[in-house]
C-alpha cells in the first residue's frame, strides 16, 4: 500500500499542532496529500426564563458560540497552510459543523490514513476517545494515534509490533508497512504466544517475520510469557526499553447497545500510550 493522501485531526491545542508537525512530515515522506479536518460542535445551552425571552437569548448564545468556534479555527487553519506552505505540500483545509467522532470516521474514510490525538488524560482534550473509537471502528482506515505528551518529530525508525496472529493485527501489520519503509529495526513481540495450527504456529512470530524480511525490513522476533502482566503493559515497557518511536498493534472490540467496549490491550495503549501507535481494526 502507497500512502498518497492523509488526514489530520486538528484542534487549537499544543497537541494539535504536534500532530500537524507529525502529518506534515508524514506527507512529506510519502509525497501524500494532506488535509486538515477541524470540526467545531456548537451544542444548545440550557435557557430558563419565559418562551419568548428564552428563544431569543438563545439564538444569540448559540451565534455568539459560532463566531468564537470560527475565530479558533481560523488560527488553526492559518497555522496548517503556513506548514503547507514551509513544507511545499500539496493539501486541503476542511471546516465542518457537527460530532466530531462522526465527522472524523466519515473524512477519513477518503483517506489512506488519519492522524488523531490521545485523550488528554483530564478529559479535556477536544480529541478525546470518543473521536479515537469512531475513526478505528467506522471509518475503516489505519489510525495513527499520537499520544498528548512528548515530541515526536519522526516515526518508523524502531518499529514494536504487537503480534498476536489475529485478523486485526494482520490487518495492522500491513497497514503499517509503509511507515517501515527504511526502517532500523522491527521487532515483532509475542505475548502468551499459544501454539498450534489457527493460533501462532508451531514457532510463535516466525511466519510474521518471514513476511516482513521480504519486504526488505531487518526484523527480530521475541516472545514473552507473563501470565500476571496486561499485554498492554508489556508492549509498554518493551518500548521503552528498545527506544521504540511506533507500536503497530490490531483494534479490538465489539458493540453493545450503542457502547464501544474496546479490548483490554487495546485500551490499556489508548490510555497509557508513551509513543505513537498505529491501529487498525
Amino acid at each position: 500500500m502507497h500512502i498518497t493522501d492523509i488526514l489530520v485531526h486538528l484542534d487549537a491545542t499544543a497537541q494539535g499542532r504536534q500532530r500537524l508537525r507529525l502529518a506534515a512530515d508524514l506527507a512529506r515522506r510519502h509525497q501524500a496529500h494532506l488535509t486538515g479536518l477541524h470540526v467545531y460542535d456548537i451544542l444548545m445551552p440550557l435557557v430558563v426564563g419565559d418562551a419568548g425571552g428564552s428563544a431569543a437569548l438563545l439564538g444569540e448564545i448559540m451565534e455568539r458560540m459560532r463566531q468564537d468556534a470560527l475565530a479558533a479555527a481560523t488560527e488553526v487553519e492559518a497555522a496548517f497552510r503556513e506548514r503547507l506552505r514551509q513544507d511545499a505540500l500539496a493539501g486541503e483545509w476542511r471546516l465542518v459543523e457537527g460530532a466530531a467522532p462522526e465527522q472524523v470516521a466519515l473524512h477519513g474514510r477518503y483517506a489512506d490514513l488519519l492522524v488523531v490525538g490521545q485523550e488528554d488524560g483530564e478529559g479535556a482534550a477536544t480529541n478525546d476517545g470518543a473521536v479515537i473509537a469512531a475513526a478505528l471502528f467506522s471509518s475503516g482506515r489505519p489510525v495513527l494515534i499520537m499520544p498528548h505528551s512528548g515530541r515526536f518529530d519522526t516515526i518508523g525508525r524502531r518499529v514494536l509490533i504487537g503480534w498476536n496472529a489475529g485478523r486485526e493485527a494482520a490487518r495492522a501489520v500491513h497497514d503499517a508497512l509503509p511507515l517501515m519503509a527504511g526502517a532500523e529495526s522491527v521487532t515483532v513481540l509475542a505475548v502468551n504466544p499459544r501454539t498450534g495450527i489457527g493460533r501462532h504456529g508451531e514457532e510463535p512470530g516466525a511466519d510474521i517475520a518471514r513476511h516482513l524480511a521480504r519486504h526488505g525490513l531487518p526484523v527480530t522476533v521475541e516472545r514473552c510469557d507473563a501470565a500476571e502482566i496486561g499485554v498492554g503493559d508489556i508492549l509498554l515497557n518493551r518500548a521503552a526499553d528498545l527506544g521504540t518511536d511506533l507500536i503497530v498493534v490490531g483494534a479490538y472490540g465489539h458493540a453493545r447497545i450503542r457502547e464501544l467496549v474496546l479490548g483490554g490491550v487495546t485500551r490499556t495503549l489508548l490510555r497509557q500510550m508513551t509513543v505513537p501507535v498505529l491501529m487498525s481494526h
